[in-house]
């Protein structure tokens, strides 16, 4: 299996900072440890022994925080010049995978997908890039991703109130020569130049995973999370 992971942690936490000020959001505190940490216990559960952090505000904090404790994995980071868009953060990191498969999780998110059964599902479907999806009730937050019988995505929606439906994710798994031939811009979204157009080309797979998912970005679910992760890892 893939044993390589980006994990995009240079958001501002603009959402945040009436409970979190002056932090990434990857840094917000949940118990004693920052929200950070319990995603790299995920992935070193997962089988993830290398994780590149991408990383833009306040980058030193982060770094600070890696070099003084002791970590479940190998950490190696890079820092945006400037910040580059949720796709240039992604490829801008590309420099320090050392394979070809990589996973790439959002620095905000905390989604307890199998990493084991997302990478054999990815094989079976022979996908240049897969996105994990959670089943959602009664939601306005999120926007949805129309699925195939083929499991291919086939749409991206716009935000609006849904009774259910399927929500990215944010765990993907692609391979760094993909990203690399793509010839993309040093600035972009990662969902308007890459997720759209592979799905409107039927090229993009989508893994259903209904586990447990928490966004930290606003503060009622960063509170769901102080109440959930350190007691459930």
């Amino acid at each position: 299996m893939t044993t390589e992971c980006i994990v995009l942690a240079g958001g501002l936490g603009t959402r945040l900072r009436s409970v979190v000020a002056d932090k990434p959001k990857c840094m917000a505190p949940i118990g004693e440890q920052p929200f950070l940490y319990y995603l790299l216990l995920y992935l070193h559960k997962q089988g993830i022994t290398h994780a590149i952090l991408s990383l833009g505000y306040k980058s030193e904090q982060v770094i600070a925080w890696c070099e003084q404790n002791e970590l479940p994995l190998r950490v190696s980071f890079t820092v945006e010049p400037e910040p580059l868009g949720t796709g240039g953060g992604i490829v801008y990191a590309l420099e320090k995978v050392e394979n070809d498969g990589v996973f790439i999780v959002n620095g905000d998110t905390y989604f307890d997908v199998s990493l084991r059964d997302f990478h054999a599902f990815h094989q079976q479907q022979q996908s240049q890039l897969s996105l994990a999806l959670k089943p959602m009730r009664q939601f306005d937050r999120y926007g949805t991703v129309t699925l195939n019988s083929r499991h291919s995505i086939t749409a991206f929606r716009e935000k609006q109130y849904m009774d259910a439906g399927l929500i990215n994710g944010g765990v993907y798994l692609t391979a760094a020569s993909y990203l690399r031939g793509l010839h993309l811009p040093q600035k972009f979204s990662f969902e308007k130049e890459v997720l759209e157009p592979m799905a409107a080309s039927g090229q993009l797979y989508g893994f259903v995973s209904d586990t447990y998912f928490i966004d930290i970005g606003i503060p009622e679910d960063y509170e769901a999370a102080s109440n959930y992760l350190p007691y459930n890892l």
